[in-house]
């Protein structure tokens, strides 16, 4: 399959986005895990209900509420450029940062749900034999929690990878900037005479996007005979 500068751009900057859409994410994903999974006080509720908006939020919504949050002119973007000189809108950063917040819920519930399957017992066991909190918490909870880590991750990867609305709402749709793969395929949609083009990013969106999920299933699969051996 060929693909131009252009089309290979968009792939490229769709895995740069999603792997620091990722990255950056993920130290806060297990933080807030553990948070909803292992502690009670007032506003969790709140909490959780917050961290779950985005997916059932327009898209759109969300661009628009980082826009106006974090824009040239928003409520704290103003105050990063005035200061640092520094903006996440219309950068691929800013892609980044959509990408994070919407995916970020698939994230937190899959790390949720393997840190409520650990056997909070052997952490007692762990604190009784002297370990401290932070101790117990990377040989024994993190360990334990790895398989729901990796498909939490990966999860927040494949659907980095297919963001659209908040995207296009908050970086617009800049070529060799913000212009991943969806956007690249609506720009080619709407273009006429470029349906084999879009046709072949769909092809390309699909192998990525079924790739990492496979990739998911391994993993999950590879950690839990892991802890079982």
């Amino acid at each position: 399959m060929i693909l131009s500068d252009a089309e290979w751009q968009a792939v490229l900057l769709s895995l740069q986005v999603s792997g620091t859409a990722v990255l950056f994410s993920l130290p806060l994903g297990i933080w807030v895990a553990w948070l909803l999974a292992r502690c009670q006080f007032p506003g969790k509720a709140l909490l959780d209900s917050l961290i779950h908006l985005p997916l059932v939020l327009p898209p759109v919504v969300v661009g628009y509420l980082l826009l106006i949050g974090l824009g040239k002119r928003g409520l704290i973007g103003e105050w990063l450029y005035q200061w640092f000189g520094f903006t996440f809108a219309f950068s691929w950063r800013g892609a980044a940062l959509a990408s994070a917040v919407i995916a970020f819920p698939l994230m937190v519930r899959a790390i949720r749900l393997a840190l409520e399957a650990v056997d909070t017992r052997l952490e007692q066991a762990a604190r009784t034999l002297g370990a401290g909190r932070w101790r117990t918490f990377v040989t024994i909870t993190l360990p334990l929690t790895l398989p729901g880590i990796i498909v939490g991750t990966v999860l927040a990867f494949a659907r980095s990878l297919g963001e659209f609305g908040a995207t296009i709402t908050f970086v617009a749709n800049i070529p060799n900037e913000t212009r991943t793969l969806p956007l690249a395929m609506y720009t080619l949609i709407e273009t006429p005479g470029a349906e084999n083009a879009a046709a072949r990013l769909c092809v390309i969106a699909i192998v990525l996007a079924l790739t990492a999920l496979l990739v998911s299933e391994w993993l999950s699969r590879w950690g839990r005979k892991r802890l079982r051996g």
